[in-house]
């Protein structure tokens, strides 16, 4: 496993993270889930992500027990805050206390009494902008919460925050998490650019798209039984973006530039985005150990240029590059 620091700080993650959006507390059972996390670490991710919301609330339950008895000191933990929690109009968003009850909340769970990474799941249109970093800041002070990061927010929003924090002195943002794939790639012309010049890292969510990038989704075929096109939970809409021909015949013709590079589907998608050297690390979930396994071996891999070109020349024009597409919405709505 390789390591890259987390934007500008101090603190390395893993190049792979584990993350459990969609699988820990709803696709999966707890059993098979700290399975895959005992994997993860056998494999060398020290990096783990998952938020308040995932699994309504259930996510990071099965992830404080799953990291039972692992040594604090030796692995990364981030969580997120914004979308409900509860049926309360204060249940949500990005105000003082719902950001100062949803952390506690999340300490609880997780059995932990501090958070490596606390993430602004999304931007807060409603709630006074300086009042969310006010909060965040205090957090740090109070010894909680280590580092503070955003997730989808556009590069405009970003900025505005910094600008806040560096003229009340409060601690900075070091992340963004954005969606990022050879399919989705929005943060390209925009976040990226402006995360270089302010020392902000990006830790990607959905590389392999969701699973679309494995291609084992066939044009014309019946979706593989217990696959998340199939999950009716919440995978099954997340995935029907890319469940289109046009796209599933593209994927199967990345088969054989995988197979020039002695990887598979999955390692190629995940060491793509890897390239990205504003990438700080890449999220994979995963239902069973052995997918584990598998999406590790992206990590330390260098595509060449040949590779690269390959794989847009194959893609074409189906990946999104607009900006506008990474949109927060109103969490009260």
């Amino acid at each position: 496993m390789e390591f890259r620091r987390l934007g500008n700080s101090g603190m390395y993650v893993s190049e792979i993270s584990y993350g459990n959006w969609i699988t820990h507390g709803s696709q999966v059972e707890q059993d098979a889930a700290i399975a895959c996390v005992k994997t993860a670490i056998d494999e060398g991710i020290t990096t783990f992500d998952t938020a308040d919301v995932y699994a309504a609330t259930k996510a990071e339950v099965v992830l404080g027990k799953a990291l039972k008895g692992v040594r604090r000191e030796s692995y990364e933990l981030f969580t997120k805050v914004y979308w409900p929690t509860g049926p309360g109009k204060n249940d949500r968003g990005l105000s003082r206390k719902h950001i100062m009850e949803s952390c506690h909340a999340s300490l609880k769970r997780l059995k932990t009494d501090h958070i490596d990474l606390y993430q602004a799941h999304r931007f807060d249109y409603e709630t006074p902008l300086e009042e969310t970093l006010s909060a965040f800041d205090d957090l740090i002070r109070q010894g909680k919460v280590t580092y503070i990061g955003t997730s989808e927010w556009r590069a405009s929003e970003i900025e505005e925050a910094l600008k806040i924090q560096n003229a009340c002195g409060y601690n900075r943002f070091v992340s963004n998490q954005p969606q990022y794939s050879m399919l989705w790639r929005v943060i390209e012309s925009e976040v990226v650019p402006m995360s270089k010049a302010e020392g902000i890292g990006q830790i990607v969510w959905s590389p392999i798209a969701q699973g679309v990038l494995t291609g084992k989704y066939k044009p014309g075929k019946k979706v593989p039984a217990g696959s998340r096109a199939t999950d009716k939970k919440n995978g099954a809409e997340m995935i029907s973006r890319w469940m289109r021909e046009d796209v599933l015949k593209a994927v199967q013709n990345l088969n054989p530039v995988a197979e020039a590079t002695g990887l598979s589907m999955a390692q190629l998608a995940v060491a793509w985005v890897l390239q990205n050297q504003n990438v700080s690390s890449a999220i994979i979930g995963a239902t069973k150990p052995s997918q584990v396994k598998e999406n590790v071996k992206a990590s330390g891999v260098k595509l060449s240029d040949q590779t690269m070109k390959a794989i847009d020349k194959v893609l074409g024009k189906l990946p999104e590059t607009d900006p506008a597409k990474n949109i927060s919405p109103n969490p009260r709505a």
